[in-house]
C-alpha cells in the first residue's frame, strides 16, 4: 500500500504532469484518494476537479487522454509527479499543448504557443 499525505491540504495533493519524452511540464492538477487509485488502476491520470468536486478523467471529453508512463512521489509524499504519454497533442483545456503557454515578458503575458485544437468545438 502506498502512503501519501492527503490530509495535508483538505484531502487534494497537487498533481505535476509532465511529458514523459521531453520533460516539458503540461499541467497541475490535484488528486484525491480516490483519483490516485483510479490512476493506478486504470494507467490513465485522474484528476480531482475542484469546480466540479468530482473526479475528473483527464481527455474523456476531449480525448486527449494521459497515459501514465512512471509516478514519482517528493520527500514530504504530498505531491505528486506523473510522467505523462500526452495523447492527442494537449493537456490544456484552452487548446494548447501545455497549460504553461504564457510567459511573463515585462508586464505583460505573451502567449508561447500555437493552439493544437478549438476548445469551442470540443467543449460543447
Amino acid at each position: 500500500m502506498i502512503s501519501l499525505d492527503f490530509e495535508k491540504n483538505g484531502g487534494l495533493i497537487p498533481a505535476i504532469a509532465q511529458d514523459a519524452d521531453t520533460g516539458e511540464v503540461l499541467m497541475l492538477a490535484y488528486m484525491n484518494e480516490a483519483s490516485f487509485n483510479e490512476t493506478l488502476k486504470s494507467g490513465k491520470a485522474t484528476y480531482y476537479s475542484r469546480s466540479r468536486q468530482s473526479l475528473w478523467k483527464k481527455g474523456e471529453t476531449s480525448g486527449h487522454v494521459q497515459v501514465v508512463r512512471e509516478i514519482r512521489v517528493d520527500c514530504d509524499r504530498d505531491t505528486l509527479l506523473l510522467k505523462v504519454e500526452q495523447k492527442g497533442g494537449a493537456a490544456c483545456h484552452k487548446g494548447y499543448k501545455s497549460c504553461f503557454f504564457s510567459k511573463v515578458d515585462g508586464n505583460e503575458l505573451k502567449i508561447t504557443e500555437s493552439k493544437v485544437f478549438n476548445p469551442e468545438e470540443v467543449y460543447r
